[in-house]
């Protein structure tokens, strides 16, 4: 097998065509959206007698707690039965990388479905479960689309269903869709109130302003702005990625909970995302919200299942040590996971 960097565009996005698990966090534009971060990138494609068999994008993180060289929601593999070969020579290359670039450790956010032979297969190369999930959800709520809008309402839970209907004869509500990355500004705003109320840490306005500009340029992001009497209360960013919508950042302003805005913003998304041709809507991010009642994300997963759907569960994080201080950093990362209440 034969490792290189692939450097056109086209053949990188054609090949994740092939694929039914994926987001756009593998994309050509989430690796040029790095670049903008200035974290250095590479897009690597191992090949076989000149057939291109998987393709994978790894980012430099440099954070405090140490670097590490991070593959988020990959690699892709064409040939699931040469899973085992493709991943010994992208870990080789991974190592000889990681020396070079002083790297603590290897962190892989794969798509692969979470059962025991898959967890087994990374243990048997030398990864242990990461205690963090690196900014790549390990699980997540999709909708099919392809349905006609009256069935997608008849999928919904009936009050999900209800609330959708109030919010289309509320007249104090109106939903804009924005091109406008001046109006990145106006979202931020409200997603730094949101974090403030629920106590988390929002992307900075630098991340999704860079977000919004490289998709744009190919048509994939819109900006969704919620006005309830005229006043901006709830926003999402959402990317549309290979004929799959994602609702990858949101913010709604604590005041207006009780208003159904969040629920006629969320329409207004899958009807923009099906005029779009995609069939899939991701909702980025679950957790089983009956199992984990006082997890962050369990009051957002059960908003997002009233819209119907289903859940899709891959394998956590996995982590390959490259130093003895990955060990400390695993120690910093658990702790700090259990201080935040994931």
């Amino acid at each position: 097998m034969e490792i290189k960097e692939i450097t056109n565009k086209e053949v990188w996005e054609d090949f994740l065509l092939n694929f039914k698990e994926k987001t756009f966090l593998q994309s050509w534009e989430w690796g040029e959206f790095n670049k903008l971060l200035g974290n250095k990138i590479w897009r690597l494609g191992i090949f076989l007698d000149g057939k291109l068999l998987s393709v994978s994008l790894i980012i430099k993180v440099k954070a405090r707690r140490g670097t590490f060289l991070f593959i988020p929601h990959g690699p892709h593999i064409l040939n699931f039965s040469l899973k085992e070969e493709i991943f010994k020579t992208l870990l080789n290359e991974l190592k000889k990388i990681g020396k070079k670039e002083k790297a603590h450790f290897i962190r892989i956010a794969p798509l692969f479905e979470r059962n025991s032979n898959n967890i087994n297969f990374f243990k048997n190369l030398g990864f242990k479960k990461s205690p963090m999930h690196a900014s790549a959800y390990e699980s997540t709520w999709k909708l099919d689309i392809s349905l006609d809008e009256e069935d997608l309402l008849k999928n919904m839970r009936k009050t999900t269903r209800y609330l959708v209907r109030q919010s289309l004869k509320n007249s104090d509500i109106e939903i804009k869709k924005s091109e406008n990355v001046k109006d990145v500004e106006i979202f931020q705003k409200i997603a730094e109130e949101t974090a403030k109320s629920q106590k988390f840490v929002p992307f900075s306005f630098e991340f999704v302003k860079n977000e919004f500009e490289i998709f744009l340029k190919n048509n994939e992001a819109l900006l969704f702005l919620g006005e309830y009497k005229k006043e901006v209360a709830a926003g999402a960013l959402v990317i549309f990625w290979q004929n799959i919508a994602f609702y990858h950042q949101a913010a709604l302003l604590p005041k207006y909970h009780k208003i159904p805005i969040a629920y006629r913003l969320q329409w207004e998304i899958i009807k923009e995302a099906k005029k779009r041709g995609c069939k899939i809507y991701d909702f980025w991010g679950y957790i089983d919200p009956e199992k984990n009642p006082k997890h962050p994300w369990a009051g957002p997963t059960f908003f997002k299942m009233g819209f119907g759907g289903f859940k899709k569960e891959y394998i956590k994080t996995q982590d390959f040590p490259l130093s003895l201080r990955y060990y400390l950093i695993f120690v910093f990362e658990f702790l700090r996971k259990i201080k935040r209440g994931l």
